[in-house]
């Protein structure tokens, strides 16, 4: 009985109810919208590397060695040497190991030096590889691969010429020994896209004739007699490793921030991108609590939608009452009203954020490498909605209990 007149008081003011169901159902969408951005960006971040059980670099901090070394992001306080490398890669636990070695740019993008190990290597999202668009992996001294971005950025394309620029945000250019891109890599949504690689051998070739940082006076060396030349590089960046069991890598791990010969920090990629995380997420509670105060100031309009149909309800209410209605039939009425139009609108607001990310979930993987998920609600996606419907009774039983203290004598009189 109550819920037939609350559903048909809900009718009689469809256009009134109608833009306040709209309102919930926009700031429903948004807050689970919020919800599923943050989400899909942790997991994303937290899938730009995979499959790599250590990250070796100089003795620093481990946020800051997973910045320059995964995210190109800052530079290292110090290098790796050779030899402490090589040690490294004989260890008995160590099952591959894949050296970088960063400092030099083009244009706006990172040159990293590494193997073609690299490409078979690196994981990414759950233990995706690495897929060339175009092209192959480094062949040449002189090869290059780029990610999807720089192609995109800069239109290059297979075969064309580039010239990497000596350390960041320089105008010196290593223009005497130009590379050639050999490959272009599929669109990752991860750092690599924004990526320049070129061999271990390369990055020394391209400094034989620098010395602190500095080109030497005199002539070029020619790159023919390069080509002949030993470029064993002396020192790395950092490494990305990978051990024969699981169960090995604490023991590897201590062994690494523990030797002996220079001073290394060994990081496990998952425990430095919780870290990070903590770093940021102070930014994220932020835009939560601002999807937050959109569902609230919607409940808010409710109440006030409530508010003002009161004074032109009373007549009815007095009527109800008259009949037989008890107060607490008013109160309830009113109650489930608002329960209605709060159920309605998280409903139709689901409706709205599933087509939504049916239509932006390819943009924004190929634009920011952030995977949103089309997935069933959570249950703690599904909790908040009921938190959301809950919270509209609770606003509801103000207007409520307004009307329930509604005499009769007031609700027929009449107004001059």
């Amino acid at each position: 009985m109550i819920f037939r007149l609350a559903f048909g008081s809900l009718i009689a003011r469809a256009l009134t109810v109608g833009m306040t169901i709209l309102a919930i159902a926009l700031s429903v969408a948004l807050f689970l919208g919020v919800e599923k951005v943050r989400t899909g960006a942790r997991d994303s971040f937290a899938d730009t590397i995979s499959g790599t059980d250590l990250i070796v670099g100089a003795r620093s901090g481990s946020v800051q060695l997973l910045l320059y070394s995964v995210f190109r992001i800052g530079n290292a306080t110090n290098n790796v040497t050779w030899e402490s490398y090589e040690d490294i890669a004989n260890r008995e636990e160590v099952d591959w190991i894949v050296p970088i070695s960063l400092g030099d740019s083009h244009k706006q993008f990172r040159v990293m030096g590494t193997t073609n190990e690299f490409f078979d290597r690196y994981k990414f999202r759950g233990g995706r590889s690495l897929d060339f668009a175009e092209g192959q992996g480094i062949g040449d001294l002189y090869d290059t691969v780029v990610g999807a971005d720089v192609a995109e950025t800069l239109g290059y394309k297979v075969g064309d010429p580039i010239v990497v620029a000596h350390g960041l945000a320089s105008f010196t250019e290593h223009d005497d020994q130009p590379f050639r891109i050999a490959g272009i890599l599929a669109k990752t949504g991860t750092p690599v896209d924004r990526t320049v690689i070129v061999s271990l051998e390369a990055i020394e070739a391209i400094h034989v004739d620098w010395q602190t940082g500095a080109k030497s006076a005199g002539p070029a060396t020619p790159v023919e007699q390069i080509r002949q030349m030993d470029l064993q590089p002396q020192a790395i960046t950092a490494a990305l490793v990978g051990v024969k069991s699981r169960l090995q890598i604490f023991g590897l791990q201590r062994w690494i921030n523990e030797y002996s010969e220079e001073p290394l920090l060994a990081v496990l990629p998952g425990v430095a991108l919780q870290e990070l995380w903590q770093i940021v997420g102070v930014a994220e509670n932020a835009l939560i609590g601002v999807s937050a105060m959109v569902v609230l100031t919607a409940l808010i309009g409710m109440m006030a939608m409530i508010f003002s149909s009161l004074n032109e309800r009373r007549r009815e209410m007095a009527i109800w009452r008259a009949v037989g209605a008890s107060p607490v039939t008013i109160l309830g009425m009113l109650v489930l009203e608002a329960v209605l139009m709060a159920a309605i609108g998280a409903a139709l607001g689901v409706v709205i954020l599933y087509a939504g990310l049916m239509v932006f979930q390819p943009w924004a993987d190929a634009a920011y490498g952030i995977w949103l998920p089309i997935e069933a609600p959570s249950l703690y996606e599904l909790q908040l909605l009921g938190a959301v419907i809950m919270a509209a009774a609770l606003a509801s039983l103000v207007p409520a209990l307004r009307a329930y203290r509604l005499s009769l004598a007031d609700g027929m009189m009449v107004r001059i």
